[in-house]
């Protein structure tokens, strides 16, 4: 077998492999064998088929296996062998390819096209300025988290009089035009009425400052302004029904129910952060606002990360890339879509392959490895920061490993784990080798940045 390969220019090399038939008969020949003696042919025992039947039937089929696979073996180990960065897959040449026909040659020729990635350095020193946004953690938002944490440790209770966000529960019926009970009527015991979400507002201000047992009346169809769906739902009818009514309904207050939020204690403060981390108010705001911040930072280095990405790639200025190969590669790749889908997306598919040929170049220079406990700590983080996100901070370990171990049951989980944690080392790097431009911004800023 012979392997050359001829440099067209600095980015694309045609890659030749000849292979005579010495370099395959061997294994054709006992492919042949295990095929003979497995194959079971009419009038034949198992194993007994003549040798020459057995070449006529598969020997085409098994020579184009053997060949392929000593192929792909000999490209990629000369590539290695010889440290060549190639950009996609190596393609068959469209004009140099010889024909190939296993029925009638022994002896064929292969040629490939190569893109190879360009050269180039990245040279990261305390000159280069990155800005580098801190979210302001606010008031408001610890007072929102502190009341997430409160409501979820609160509960309902029965109150005489209604305030808005209470629940109301009592018998509804219908009337007549006289103003008295419809015979014959609507009428619905435990009916369940918010009058905070009655649409109409003086509708709505009929129930304020009602109390236990009294009566008032009211119109559905008004209050809920014709919404079908809703008077239904309320009056326990068919929405046809509900379309064409507009009586007015009677409404006897049997209970009120208000939700009241859990008190700020040192039972809340331990079951948020562990027991005894806090013991005062003030302490456990402090600790809520840390907790919100430390949240922060990542998007913080996701956001630092896409501005070095955009300072990196305008250092190292425009590559030199072989287009055609690489749209041809483009187009394989998304045939369905055409050659105009790749017109269209070829310069932003050049920035991300540079971004992405960029990150491999510094993740070697600085060392930079994903080990098994990176991965698991990367899993149990995101899996807290899920927690977090419904107001769980202090998570039994037992549960988060469940779910680490959950998570990295998938390979595209684990895949997309092992690019966070390396993404989340080369920020730490480069935070350390860039002149970082400090800003603080609020959050409504900071998403508008992301935009």
């Amino acid at each position: 077998m012979n392997v050359s390969l001829e440099n067209i220019d600095k980015v694309s090399a045609l890659l030749t492999v000849k292979v005579e038939k010495a370099d395959y008969q061997e294994q054709v020949s006992k492919s042949l064998k295990t095929l003979r003696q497995k194959a079971q042919v009419p009038g034949f025992r198992k194993g007994m088929v003549p040798m020459s039947l057995i070449q006529k039937m598969y020997r085409k089929s098994v020579v184009a296996e053997e060949v392929n696979k000593l192929l792909s073996n000999e490209i990629y180990g000369y590539i290695k062998e010889n440290n060549i960065n190639i950009l996609g897959e190596p393609m068959p040449n469209e004009e140099k390819q010889p024909d190939i026909d296993f029925d009638t040659m022994d002896d064929f020729e292969f040629v490939f096209d190569l893109a190879i990635a360009p050269e180039f350095e990245v040279k990261i020193t305390g000159k280069d300025k990155v800005d580098y946004y801190t979210i302001d953690v606010t008031d408001e938002m610890v007072d929102n988290q502190v009341k997430t944490y409160t409501q979820r440790n609160g509960k309902y209770e029965k109150v005489e009089s209604y305030e808005e966000k209470d629940m109301l529960k009592g018998l509804i019926a219908e009337l007549d035009e006289n103003g008295s009970t419809k015979e014959g009527g609507i009428q619905v015991e435990g009916a369940v009425i918010m009058p905070s979400y009655i649409k109409d507002e003086a509708q709505k201000a009929l129930f304020n400052g009602v109390k236990v047992n009294d009566v008032l009346v009211f119109n559905p169809n008004t209050a809920y302004e014709g919404h079908e769906a809703e008077i239904a739902s309320l009056l326990h009818i068919d929405k046809a029904e509900a379309a064409g009514l507009t009586s007015d309904f009677s409404f006897q207050v049997e209970e009120i129910t208000r939700f009241v939020d859990g008190e700020l204690n040192q039972e809340l403060f331990d079951q948020v952060f562990g027991e005894d981390t806090v013991k005062s108010e003030e302490e456990f705001r402090a600790k809520v606002k840390e907790s919100i911040a430390g949240q922060f930072v990542v998007d913080s280095d996701y956001k630092f990360l896409i501005d070095a990405r955009d300072v990196l790639i305008k250092k190292i200025g425009k590559l030199e890339f072989p287009d055609a190969l690489l749209k041809r590669f483009m187009l394989q790749s998304n045939s369905e879509k055409g050659e105009g889908f790749v017109e269209e997306h070829y310069e932003k598919s050049i920035e991300e392959l540079t971004w992405h040929m960029i990150k491999e170049k510094l993740v070697k220079e600085y060392e930079l490895k994903v080990q098994q406990e990176d991965v698991i700590l990367m899993a149990r983080n995101m899996t807290r920061a899920q927690f977090a996100q419904y107001g769980m901070m202090t998570i039994p370990d037992d549960i988060l490993d469940n779910y680490a171990k959950e998570m990295l049951g998938k390979k595209e989980n684990i895949d997309n784990i092992v690019g966070r944690v390396l993404e989340m080392k080369l920020a730490g790097q480069l935070k350390e080798k860039v002149k970082l431009n400090p800003k603080t911004v609020s959050i409504d800023e900071f998403n508008k940045l992301l935009n």
